[in-house]
């Protein structure tokens, strides 16, 4: 079973890269030499461990250096996770790089950059429309129309945004726009020649020692802009830190700091809940916070949280709906315990937060090793009916020490999935949407007729739980998302013993 790593040393040190373990590239030091308490971050994970469904990963840095860091079981420090929209504030970078090159400028209007996908009779809103307004989400799209964008559509992805009605005048109306963001990824890339993964790989990724960063792309070759980058918790630390250092990294200015401040800055408001951190003013593909932070996040809980007045960059990794309270968790449990100064040393309180990062774990499925049941039904396999799910088999195999091996196959092909008991074994699979990648599975038998397995995809926010109850030569299958954009419970399937 992978566990989580642990760095915390008297004085900032550089750690050495192996194959066993990622390169880093920020140095490591005990919180309490940079003037916060282990016992204050052992209270966050505690409270982290116990209200939020699922945390994945956790990295506090304070001055520059990472004082404490842990990945809950089986998630670990090398694998790339999956952003979501925190993927925008990259592409903001990508853009504000490109402008300091003079190849773009940020009040070109949008229309004329793209005359091949012109609507026959565009709007004086749509003509109106600047690369400014595209950063701050204020292009005049109403949200409903916004949210029948599809990226899945077979249409050029940059015709069907500039066919969408602009109702407002650009600059004056704020509207959560992914679709926006892709189109400053095509921006990017028309005045560059390259992909936003191929412009930023020499200008940011490699300063920044981030490896084998992957950024998804549409049918026409564009990374997505507004989702679809995957690196690992480190590397949002060292961008976070980027930012927090005004575009400076090791004596090198990667990023103007004009660019860093502007984007950054509230350039418009998007609501006047004060206690609400989705409300506090948008910047240029960054969303501002309470207590004078900013943060760049994704979709279930992927977070680059930069609190300047404290000199310190949270990154998470998550599954989670409660994405605010992750926020709380950290306004409530690590902002009052910043100091100014170095704290003393504190062996005890040091001791037990390395223990409680070295035991972060998912939750194993619960249950029984095995049923009086198991026996009778291993190996039998279960036809179904074609459903959307695709799902044409399955079969259970029990193993020793509690370990089962579902046998699925789905959409013609064979796939073979361990399960753990109350342990993670890692394998490859794919189900639905979600791509064949890392997985790790734990299961148990909850009653002596039903087998549950949990299913931690480990590149993304994803968990899936499928239940098996088996009734005489039937086989009843659910399948379950811990996070969805739609429905995270799949219609039920029933199949037939062959």
């Amino acid at each position: 079973m992978n566990r989580p790593t642990l760095f915390l040393l008297s004085v900032c040190m550089s750690s050495i890269s192996s194959l066993a373990e990622p390169r880093s590239a920020l140095p490591r030091s005990s919180p309490e030499a940079q003037g916060i308490s282990s016992a204050a971050i052992l209270r966050f994970l505690e409270a982290a461990d116990q209200t939020i469904d699922t945390m994945h990963s956790f990295m506090l840095v304070r001055h520059g250096c990472v004082v404490a860091e842990g990945w809950w079981s089986p998630y670990d420090a090398a694998t790339p996770h999956e952003l979501y929209s925190l993927s925008k504030s990259f592409t903001s970078t990508a853009v504000g790089m490109a402008i300091a090159e003079a190849r773009l400028s940020i009040d070109d209007l949008v229309l004329p950059r793209f005359p091949e996908d012109a609507p026959v009779t565009a709007g004086e809103n749509l003509k109106a429309m600047r690369i400014r307004d595209l950063l701050c989400m204020s292009t005049g799209h109403h949200a409903d129309v916004v949210e029948k964008f599809s990226f899945a559509s077979s249409e050029r992805l940059t015709r069907q945004f500039l066919a969408m009605p602009v109702a407002h005048k650009p600059g004056t109306h704020f509207v959560y726009n992914t679709p926006a963001s892709y189109m400053l990824s095509a921006l990017v890339q028309q005045a560059t020649s390259k992909t936003l993964l191929e412009y930023l790989r020499p200008r940011l990724f490699e300063p920044l020692e981030i490896e084998h960063p992957t950024w998804e792309a549409s049918p026409q070759g564009i990374s997505l802009g507004g989702y679809g980058l995957s690196i690992r918790t480190e590397d949002i630390a060292c961008f976070g830190q980027l930012y927090l250092q005004m575009g400076n990294w090791r004596g090198k200015q990667l990023v103007p700091s004009a660019w860093v401040a502007a984007a950054t800055s509230r350039q418009t408001a998007n609501g006047s809940n004060p206690d609400s951190d989705w409300e506090q003013g948008y910047g240029y593909q960054f969303w501002r916070c309470r207590h004078g932070a900013y943060r760049a996040d994704g979709a279930f809980g992927q977070f680059c949280i930069v609190l300047p007045e404290q000199d310190a960059v949270v990154a998470i990794t998550s599954g989670t709906k409660d994405m605010p309270g992750v926020l709380n968790l950290v306004w409530d449990r690590l902002l009052p315990a910043f100091q100014a100064r170095p704290l003393p040393g504190d062996a005890a309180a040091s001791g037990r937060l390395k223990h409680t990062l070295e035991g972060l774990e998912v939750r194993p499925q619960r249950g029984s090793a095995s049923s009086s049941l198991a026996a009778r039904v291993s190996g039998r396999r279960f036809l179904f009916p074609a459903n959307d799910q695709r799902v044409e088999a399955l079969a259970l195999e029990a193993g020793e020490d509690g370990r089962v091996t579902l046998v699925a196959r789905i959409d013609g092909v064979e796939r073979r999935l361990v399960c753990g008991y109350e342990a993670w074994p890692k394998g490859e699979f794919a189900y639905g949407a979600l791509r064949q990648q890392i997985v790790a599975a734990s299961g148990a038998w909850t009653s002596e007729d039903v087998y549950v397995a949990k299913v931690c995809f480990c590149q993304t926010p994803y968990y899936l739980t499928f239940h098996l109850r088996f009734e005489g030569d039937r086989l009843q299958f659910d399948a379950e998302y811990n996070v969805s954009f739609g429905a995270t419970r799949q219609p039920p399937l029933t199949g037939t013993a062959e």
